[in-house]
């Protein structure tokens, strides 16, 4: 049981910092996928 735990808190900090990351880098479903008509703030 302490190994599913320890597992499902592993993921939720990995998701969380590739979340962050990838934002910092430009990576973000908003930029990547939009057009060159579309304007992000």
């Amino acid at each position: 049981m302490k190994a599913i735990f320890t597992g499902i808190v592993v993921m939720a900090l990995i998701a969380v910092g590739a979340y962050y990351g990838l934002h910092e880098l430009g990576y973000s479903s908003q930029a990547r996928f939009s057009g060159d008509n579309v304007r992000l703030d």
